[in-house]
């Protein structure tokens, strides 16, 4: 607290009357205020009105009240609470009651004018309650006065039998009354704050109005603004619209739909006290994603509109419906309310901390900008009916303003903690994004802290004592991650070969596309999620792309269950498990920030390791799961089976759901960010100059891509190639050795150099594609399948090998292609191209993950056989062994000596590359 706040201790039973009285009359000021919420239909009707001056006239009020609370604000600063706030709620009970006796439309819009000043209220009580409590209670003892929101849902409840028992007119004159009345108890009950009694027993004059105003010119205040034109103007443009919108969408009375509009102020409302003890303990930046992060998805779900969908098939027209029954949107709405409340809790909270001495001016500028939304948003919801027809748009429109309020809000908190990286705490502002970086205890609000300022991995003293500990949490829960993560992304390629079983009537070249476009996602993703995360942070972007893998998991879980869904739908879920394959380059871009260059191989190749392994897991537990009711009723019935039994194939979707879930919030709550976890596209952009990022490329692709490659296609070719044999049970066997030996395999690279090791493998995977085609023409399941898990074994060799060149061969590129840099300078160059190379070549060769299951689909479509493709196959690992052999390992090859003995490596050559690709 300021100087003057402590001039006078408050003891705890003046700070409970303060806070109670202020809570009663905010909440009497806040019935008045949304008064029109349920009069305004009545009004309505009786007028003739359509829904945009419907919405001007329930919106009037809020106008008012928002636009006063500045000066509200500043005036008990100046003046005290205890006159304020009974002045503000007489003159607001005055234009009450004149509205009653209005009897046009113009008149009633300047009586709403006058009603609207009980909204002002909420700036007297934000001044007035802060000055009683220290910063560590204030969140919790604004989250309990904005408590006073539930206002609206007295309104709601009471207002409706009044006016169809007596009229609206009466519960104008009755609301003004207990108005009036809460005014007179206020000032014979309340006391001055101790802020005030201080200045005054000093003699000292109040601040002028210029100098109140000067924090206005502050980007943070317009920052809260518009997260408080959200939290709160969403909230008072809802709880006027939703008796409308109910009336309008589900036909309910307007007593009906006054107590359903009520559950969203009741949850929007008593919550907020909670949002004030959340935002004390674990910091109002916590809160806000989480507010911001659920209202998005519950504002995508109102915001769908109700659709019949006709397709017109080959057979037929095939429809289908979406729409939201009048429970599961009362629910959502509570939800929306729910997390709300804790927003605008969240929102006051950095108030006090920012600016103490300013807390009138600055908490009214804020109120004043929300309380808009609340008049604004009416007329947009209304006019946006007029213009689209569309019920939901109004949920359009909150949806695009949440989206627009979530990304500032991180771009500007991230650009605060980068900013923050390396400098003094002393020197830091004590905002509460920054309090991770102060002494403990300075400002509950962000405890425990996940931004990391400081990060020194090669510092061997910070290594041991702090850093070991939070690199290794941070693997620990991104491994799981990444294997849900490749789960995902290839677990189509299993759904799509158990299709045809159970009723989808598909061609062969059909379902390899479904199989294929899982891989020509991923790949896509792969190369604009590398950049992720020095935009968003480690710690968000793994929560969010982890959290991203529910959208494919539920599509298939439903998708699969009715053999009339469209081939579209399958098309889009198909590339929806992209999401999976994007997953990779992020996550290895953010656990190499963690570790130092003696342990950063090791690291990235358990994270990459295991993290392909969710291939194999998935192709040993979809067998399992889709034979079972695993979740019982809720998972949806099972589908009868052309093979004999019976199939739960919405399984294979489903139960990765619960993992998804918890991976999520482990990451969310686990993990951690690193301030200066940053790159520059520039700076990266290079390597598309390099003759050799191609050409690793090129090889990797013959390495990785073939892994990848071939557990997306396998299943489906195997399953067409040999109908009698249950394959599904045996094919994880491929990806499982594939992993494997690439985690297993990397000292034979360093032992033997990376570039002869990749000529090698290549040469093998010839002979393997060789075996692959007799065995095949033998109809031999035993050796189709022994030759391609040799194949997957050797593609795990060259996924180390050839990673292993990149750094040597970049280490004596620099030199050549900058000599102009010192010796230092080009072993940091070399790095940073080898690095960007590395994520690069990922994203290209995962690629493979389309073009062989395309591949073996369109060979067969054409010629009725894999072999063409087969033979494809073959032609390119031959060029990967030919290109191998004349730029690197020949003689006179770039790598031919090194890799002999017969020259020193390059300086400063890491070893910690190899393997850790995927």
């Amino acid at each position: 607290m300021n100087d003057a706040t402590t001039a006078i201790q408050p003891t705890k039973g003046l700070q409970a009357k303060a806070l109670s009285l202020s809570t009663l009359a905010f909440t009497t000021c806040f019935a008045v205020w949304t008064i029109f919420a349920i009069i305004g239909i009545e009004i309505k009707s009786q007028l003739g009105l359509n829904d945009t001056q419907f919405g001007l006239l329930v919106g009037t009020p809020i106008l008012t009240g928002s636009l006063v609370r500045v000066f509200f604000g500043i005036w008990t600063d100046q003046f005290g609470g205890r006159l304020m706030f009974p002045m503000t709620m007489l003159a607001s009970a005055v234009s009450t009651w004149l509205l009653s006796t209005a009897d046009s439309y113009f008149l009633m819009l300047l009586a709403a004018l006058g009603l609207g000043l009980a909204g002002g209220g909420f700036a007297v009580g934000v001044a007035y309650v802060s000055k009683w409590f220290p910063p560590e209670k204030q969140g919790t003892a604004l989250g309990i006065f904005g408590m006073g929101n539930v206002g609206a849902a007295v309104t709601k409840f009471l207002a409706p039998f009044v006016m169809v028992a007596m009229g609206w007119q009466a519960v104008a004159q009755i609301w003004a009354v207990g108005l009036a009345v809460a005014a007179v108890l206020f000032f014979l009950f309340a006391r001055n704050d101790p802020a005030f009694e201080a200045r005054k027993a000093r003699g000292e004059k109040p601040r002028s109005l210029i100098e109140q105003l000067e924090p206005l010119r502050h980007q943070q205040v317009w920052r809260f603004s518009l997260y408080y034109f959200f939290v709160f103007g969403a909230f008072v443009a809802l709880a006027l619209w939703l008796p409308n919108y109910l009336v309008g969408v589900y036909g309910v009375d307007i007593k009906v739909a006054g107590m359903l509009a009520a559950t969203f102020s009741l949850s929007a409302s008593l919550f907020r006290a909670y949002g004030g003890m959340l935002s004390d303990r674990y910091g109002a930046r916590k809160v806000m994603y989480a507010t911001f992060g659920v209202s998005l998805l519950c504002l995508f779900m109102l915001a769908y509109p109700s659709t019949d969908y006709v397709i017109h098939g080959i057979d037929g027209d095939i429809r289908f419906s979406t729409s939201m029954g009048l429970v599961p949107f009362v629910i959502t709405v509570f939800v929306l309310g729910f997390f709300m409340s804790l927003g605008k809790a969240a929102v006051y909270k950095h108030i006090p901390v920012y600016y103490p001495e300013h807390v009138g001016a600055v908490g009214g500028m804020v109120g004043m900008v929300g309380g808009l939304g609340g008049f604004i948003l009416p007329i947009v919801f209304g006019a946006a009916n007029d213009l689209t027809n569309i019920w939901t748009s109004c949920f359009m429109v909150l949806f695009a303003l949440v989206g627009v309020a979530l990304a500032w809000m991180h771009m500007a908190v991230r650009q605060m903690e980068q900013s923050a990286s390396g400098l003094d705490q002393r020197t830091l502002p004590q905002f509460p994004e920054m309090a991770s970086i102060h002494e403990e205890g300075r400002h509950a609000a962000a405890q425990p802290a996940r931004v990391i300022t400081e990060w020194r991995p090669e510092d061997k003293d910070f290594w041991e004592t702090t850093g070991q500990h939070i690199a290794q949490r941070n693997l620990t829960i991104s491994i799981p991650a990444l294997l849900l993560a490749f789960s995902v992304w290839m677990v189509w390629s299993m759904v799509v070969a158990k299709l045809p079983v159970i009723g989808f009537n598909y061609t062969t070249d059909q379902l390899f596309w479904l199989a294929a476009l899982p891989g020509l996602s991923g790949a896509t993703f792969r190369i604009f999620y590398s950049f992720m995360v020095p935009i968003f942070g480690g710690r968000l972007w793994t929560t969010l792309s982890t959290a991203s893998l529910l959208i494919p998991a539920f599509g298939i879980g439903y998708a699969v269950q009715n053999p009339d869904t469209p081939y579209l739908i399958f098309l889009v879920l198909a590339l929806l498990c992209g999401f999976g394959g994007g997953n990779f380059a992020s996550s290895m871009s953010n656990i190499s920030f963690f570790f130092p260059k003696a342990q950063k191989g090791n690291a990235l190749a358990l994270n990459a390791g295991l993290g392909n392994l969710g291939v194999s897991v998935m192709q040993f537990a979809v067998p399992l799961v889709i034979t079972a009711g695993v979740f019982g009723a809720i998972g949806g019935d099972p589908r009868p089976s052309s093979e004999g039994g019976q199939l739960w194939l919405q399984n294979a979707g489903f139960i990765w759901v619960p993992f998804i879930i918890a991976s999520t919030l482990l990451a969310w709550f686990g993990m951690d960010d690193i301030a200066d976890a940053k790159a520059s596209f520039a700076e990266q952009a290079v390597i598309f100059q390099r003759k050799h990022n191609w050409l690793m490329c090129w090889l990797y692709t013959g390495t990785f891509g073939s892994f990848i490659g071939f557990s997306a296609g396998l299943p489906l070719l195997a399953k067409h190639q040999f109908p009698d044999v249950d394959v599904l049970k045996f094919i994880f066997l491929g990806p499982l050795v594939g992993a494997l030996s690439r985690a297993g395999t990397g000292w034979v690279s360093d032992r033997w150099g990376g570039a002869r090791v990749t000529l090698w493998v290549f040469v093998l995977m010839m002979i393997g594609v060789v075996g692959v085609i007799y065995f095949l023409e033998a109809a031999n399941w035993w050796g189709f399948l022994g030759m391609f898990i040799f194949m997957f074994f050797m593609t795990g060799v060259g996924n180390a090998s050839t990673f292993q060149m990149i750094p040597n061969i970049m280490r004596l590129e620099v030199p050549r292609l900058m000599p102009h840099l010192s010796a230092a300078e080009q072993v940091r160059q070399a790095e940073k191209e080898s690095a960007a190379i590395v994520g690069f070549t990922s994203a290209i060769a995962a690629y493979g993950a389309f073009f062989i299951p395309k591949s073996f689909g369109s060979s067969i479509a054409v010629t009725g056989s894999p072999m063409a493709a087969l033979i494809s196959f073959l032609i390119f690992y031959a060029s990967c062994a030919a290109l191998t052999w004349f730029i690197y390992t020949r003689r006179g090859g770039l790598l031919h000596d090194i890799e002999r003995g017969r020259a020193p490596a390059p300086a400063g050559t890491p070893t910690f590359i190899q393997g850790v690709a995927a």
